[in-house]
């Protein structure tokens, strides 16, 4: 596929900028230099969000920026425009975030003080919270639902888990008695509820001094705010001192906001099983078999593991 840079920098007036491209899985992204100022170019995934759900995202951005989190804030076009098309793709331009990911997903985690630093992301992702709830959305605005049925329908936000055609027979009827029994628990459940980043993995929350950025709202929807702490607690399990920063997570995030936890446990498995309906769509990508096997060891561990729970039987 063709990324016309110059002729998308052009639609803000930004023809004579320095750029160059930096990530490139959901979203194309580049990073553009002008007049000592950074943005982020970013031609969206054709078919992965429609122009409703685009705008709807950008209008959230600029309204947390407006609310005094620290997240991109969406840039207007020449013409007013938050959306543009190049070529018939979506594009967007929003402020370049400064700072150095939390982490790299399945590395040691390298933070000078990782048990304050995880207080203050559950602080920051409580605020997070309070400002969605805070906000009345626009007529028309649009977001995935990560519900139960979201998770566990007939169409899941990330697919089908319990279909992954890479799954062995045992794998796939494990996998589907955890979605039956986690639908009848989830029934049951009163969980608090709202906007959610949905996707608070540590590549996607920079680290700049005192300051956390949360960037990529991408998968960003209606959800459990439960499912955003288990999200970013998710890929840090094998952390020597995963407990500590569970709890420290935890704990900023009650500095500031009432969260139930006690299903957090189910939490993780859902989550985990997401990733095993995400990587179907992408199996042709080069690394995605391994990393497939990866996920679906994650998902099947977490899946079992509540399986074998203590719990009264469900009524299925």
């Amino acid at each position: 596929m063709i990324y016309d840079v110059h002729k998308a920098l052009g639609l803000w007036g930004l023809e004579d900028a320095n750029f160059v491209f930096v990530a490139g899985r959901e979203n194309r992204i580049y990073k553009v230099t002008y007049n000592g100022n950074s943005f982020a170019l970013r031609f969206k995934r054709p078919g992965y969000r429609d122009r409703a759900e685009l705008q709807s995202e950008l209008d959230w951005l600029a309204e947390m920026a407006r609310a005094g989190l620290s997240v991109p804030q969406p840039l207007p076009s020449l013409t007013g425009q938050l959306i543009e098309q190049v070529d018939g793709q979506y594009i967007d331009l929003i402020t370049w975030m400064s700072g150095t990911p939390l982490g790299m997903s399945r590395q040691p985690l390298q933070l000078l003080d990782p048990i304050d630093t995880f207080f203050r992301l559950g602080a920051e992702m409580a605020k997070l919270h309070t400002a969605c709830d805070a906000w009345i959305t626009p007529i028309g605005f649009t977001r995935c639902v990560w519900d139960a049925d979201g998770l566990l329908g007939k169409r899941p936000v990330w697919g089908r888990f319990w279909e992954n055609p890479t799954l062995d027979a045992p794998t796939r009827q494990m996998f589907t008695r955890f979605r039956e029994q986690a639908a009848v628990a989830m029934s049951e459940l009163s969980l608090d509820m709202g906007l959610i980043h949905a996707d608070l993995v540590r590549e996607n929350v920079l680290v700049n001094e005192s300051d956390l950025y949360f960037i990529d709202f991408d998968d960003g929807g209606f959800g459990y705010r439960l499912f955003d702490v288990a999200t970013a607690l998710l890929k840090n399990r094998a952390e020597p001192n995963y407990a500590d920063l569970q709890n420290a997570l935890i704990n900023g995030y009650r500095s500031l906001r009432a969260l139930d936890t006690a299903q957090l446990d189910l939490f993780l498995a859902l989550r985990a099983a997401t990733y095993v309906g995400w990587i179907v769509p992408r199996l042709a990508e080069d690394g995605a078999r391994d990393r497939n096997t990866i996920l679906i060891q994650d998902a099947a561990d977490l899946c079992a593991a509540w399986l074998a729970k203590d719990r009264p039987i469900p009524r299925l």
